[in-house]
């Protein structure tokens, strides 16, 4: 078959290449680049940019044959899983860096001043101990924590764990001067939805 490549939208596409492109699918925009297919820039259009990506999967082979001169058919589909080995690597890449800032958020959460006396109350706490058993293991905690200076809040929420039983401890606690107190740490038992409060009025655990 004659090489129709480059000759734009009339051009002919060989019946072998009409087929999913990968990498047009997972990298749009720069494949569009590579391939001289500049439509793949309506990725930037809000709600067009959603279905992009299918658009650009489905079509996006006979677009890069037309746009672009290519030695041959061969040489097409080389280049072709390069780019869908690329966007693979990529997608990993990203689901990698994805984990890794999620799994540090996790550790700052557990590591907080908030969070290991949020544990150590719960762990004084006659009741809870009554409840669920000694010692009790904090879970994997989720909330937000905010320091400005010497100041600073927590709002946290985990899960907790002891021989005889599980619950929830919800947490909120501030710092001042650089000194954090708990200023409330409320723990419900899974078993039967019972709350105890177990901070008392000066942030120390309930006698």
């Amino acid at each position: 078959m004659e090489n129709t490549s480059g000759g734009g939208s009339a051009a002919a596409v060989p019946a072998e290449i009409r087929r999913w492109n990968w990498g047009a699918f997972l990298l749009s925009w720069i494949w569009g680049i590579g391939n001289n297919t500049f439509i793949a820039f309506l990725m930037f259009v809000p709600l067009v940019n959603m279905a992009m990506p299918f658009v650009l999967g489905a079509k996006g082979s006979a677009w890069a044959w037309q746009n672009k001169r290519w030695e041959s058919v061969e040489a097409f589909k080389a280049t072709q899983r390069k780019w869908a080995l690329g966007g693979v690597l990529g997608l990993g890449l990203f689901a990698i860096m994805m984990a890794g800032l999620f799994a540090a958020i996790i550790a700052m959460l557990k590591n907080s001043e908030a969070y290991e006396m949020a544990v150590r109350a719960v762990n004084a706490n006659p009741t809870a101990v009554q409840m669920l058993g000694q010692p009790i293991a904090g879970g994997f905690p989720n909330g937000n924590i905010r320091v400005s200076g010497p100041d600073g809040e927590a709002s946290l929420v985990f899960d907790v764990e002891g021989p005889q039983g599980k619950g929830t401890l919800y947490v909120k606690a501030t710092e001042a001067l650089g000194q954090w107190r708990l200023d409330q740490a409320v723990l419900e038992n899974a078993k039967d939805h019972q709350r105890i409060d177990i901070t008392g009025a000066d942030g120390h655990p309930a006698k």
